[in-house]
C-alpha cells in the first residue's frame, strides 16, 4: 500500500499574514492616538477659552459708574493672558428727575460702549475673546 504524501497544515499564519495583521493594528493605533491627542488639544483650548471669558467678565464687573470715562487700558493677568479695556461714549440719555430720584440734579447720562478683549497664545497661534457691553455714566452736567 502506498502512502499519500502528507498535506501541508493550514493551522498557522504565514509570515505575510502576520505582517499584514501588524500593519492593520499599527494603523488602528495611529488613528486612536491621533484621536486622543486631538481630544486633549481641544480640552486645553476649551479650558483656556473659559479662563479668558472669566477674566473678561471680571474686568467688566469691576467697572462702576464712577470709573466710566473714555479710555483704553491694557494689562497682564498672568499665565499668558493679556487684557485690553476700551471705553468710548455712544451717546447721551436724558434723565427724568422723578425716575432718577433727583440724583444730584443730573439731567442726562452718557451711554458708554465698553469692550474687553483677553488674548493669549497657543504655540504660534494667537487667540482672543471679546466681550462688549453698554453702561450708563454721569455726564457731570447739572441744570
Amino acid at each position: 500500500m502506498a502512502r499519500a504524501a502528507p498535506l501541508r497544515s493550514e493551522a498557522g499564519f504565514t509570515l505575510l499574514e502576520a505582517l499584514v495583521a501588524f500593519i492593520i493594528a499599527g494603523l488602528a493605533l495611529s488613528v486612536f492616538y491621533d484621536g486622543v491627542v486631538g481630544g486633549l488639544r481641544a480640552t486645553r483650548r476649551a479650558d483656556a477659552t473659559e479662563t479668558a471669558l472669566c477674566l473678561a467678565r471680571s474686568h467688566l464687573a469691576a467697572l462702576d459708574a464712577a470709573t466710566l470715562a473714555p479710555r483704553v487700558t491694557e494689562g497682564d493677568d498672568g499665565a499668558g493672558f493679556r487684557w485690553r479695556l476700551s471705553i468710548s461714549p455712544a451717546g447721551t440719555v436724558p434723565l427724568d428727575p422723578v425716575e432718577s430720584g433727583g440724583t444730584a440734579g443730573l439731567t442726562q447720562a452718557v451711554l458708554y460702549r465698553v469692550s474687553v478683549t483677553v488674548s493669549w497664545s497657543v504655540g504660534d497661534a494667537a487667540r482672543s475673546v471679546r466681550l462688549e457691553s453698554a453702561r450708563l455714566g454721569a455726564t457731570g452736567e447739572h441744570p
